[in-house]
């Protein structure tokens, strides 16, 4: 109605808009139930795109088909998420259609919808059981490591990119796409997920970021909303469990403690494939770092071995391990005693143990055949 009363601001004519409002109200919706035919039997769309319609019994005669029903001379196809579509047809699962007009393209439209399945929480250990998928979320890819249930990073990381320029659809779409790869990707694999819970609406103002203007429209450009709304509705149906962690220096942490590591003939991965892993061990339980501090006294006899995981009440477990000054040995302390590849400490034969001036021979004979011990001092013999 406000279009009606501004006909000039909305670049129509009385006629057009009165097309527009009559098409409107010109539509054939009806409801779906499993167990009937390819799920909808007042609208009925084979697995091949042939539609039929059961006509009222007022419109019997109309009928062109067996059991007064109307068949449409074209064919319907689904560009988006067909296969789902065919699928669930075939198995005689309930599905919604409407059929409708589009003035402007001159078109007719039939559109399919069904029901989403509710989501369930699962146990937490249930999701870890098999390992997850540490995903990172930035502004043009999902950076995505599989990590085992241990928090060891498995294979190679992977990089699932989207373009967000263009029009809404054209976005949308690429999220849609970069997020389908990335599900199937886990579903082939029996894990979970384990993505970010990132929320920039009180994070991107002036006040926040001062004059870093590239920056705030990085993140504002970020679809974190919507990435996260259609993971856990696409998980859902997939039956994919999703791990939301605390995003708090990941990257930071996962580039310390992770890219010089994993560094080798192959490559070096990027920053945020090693945020990825550190992602993937917060939702695992375990700390970023690999490894805890060396046992004061000894490495594995009475302390536990020193790469046993850090436990989640111990502090500074996030930060790095200092090096301990001077020689690593057991019984001798840093810079003092004698060193370990010192044979002349140990009673070795023909090895010093003692100064020269002191050095005792292990037996001497006498002259009269007794055995008599003696000390050999400098500059004098004793008997």
């Amino acid at each position: 109605m406000h279009s009606r009363q501004h006909l000039a601001a909305a670049g129509l004519t009385e006629q057009r808009w009165r097309k527009r409002w009559e098409t409107g109200r010109r539509f054939l919706q009806a409801d779906g139930e499993t167990g009937k035919r390819f799920g909808n039997e007042t609208i009925r769309v084979t697995p091949d795109g042939e539609v039929s319609i059961r006509l009222p019994a007022p419109l019997v005669h109309l009928a062109n088909a067996p059991h007064g029903r109307y068949v449409l001379a074209g064919r319907v196809t689904f560009p988006h998420r067909g296969r789902q579509w065919r699928e669930r047809v075939s198995a005689n699962r309930a599905v919604a259609y409407r059929v409708h007009e589009n003035v402007d393209r001159g078109r007719w439209y039939l559109t399919a919808s069904r029901k989403l399945p509710s989501v369930r929480t699962a146990p937490l250990a249930v999701a870890r059981a098999n390992g997850l998928v540490g995903v990172d979320t930035n502004a043009d890819h999902f950076a995505a490591w599989r990590l085992d249930a241990h928090g060891n990073p498995v294979g190679r990381p992977f990089r699932f990119g989207f373009d967000l320029t263009g029009t809404a659809e054209h976005r949308d779409a690429q999220i849609r796409h970069a997020l389908t790869r990335l599900l199937h990707w886990a579903k082939r694999h029996d894990v979970a997920i384990a993505i970010e819970d990132l929320d920039f609406s009180a994070e991107k103002t002036r006040e926040k970021h001062g004059g870093r203007k590239r920056f705030r429209a990085l993140i504002s450009g970020m679809p974190v909303a919507r990435v996260r709304s259609r993971l856990v509705a696409m998980a859902a149906e997939m039956g994919i469990a999703v791990i939301a962690v605390d995003p708090a220096y990941t990257s930071r942490w996962g580039a310390q403690h992770w890219q010089k590591p994993l560094t080798g003939k192959r490559g070096r991965p990027t920053r945020h494939d090693a945020a990825s892993i550190a992602i993937g061990r917060r939702a695992l339980g375990f700390a970023i770092r690999r490894r805890a501090a060396p046992p004061r006294d000894d490495r594995s006899d009475r302390r536990g071995h020193r790469s046993v995981q850090v436990g989640a009440g111990t502090r500074g477990r996030e930060e790095t391990r200092p090096r301990l000054p001077g020689p690593r040995t057991r019984f001798a302390g840093a810079g003092s005693g004698a060193k370990a590849g010192d044979q002349g400490a140990h009673h070795r034969s023909e090895r010093p143990a003692e100064p020269e001036s002191r050095q005792r021979d292990s037996m001497a004979v006498g002259l009269n055949g007794t055995v008599k011990p003696f000390f050999r001092v400098p500059g004098c013999l004793g008997l």
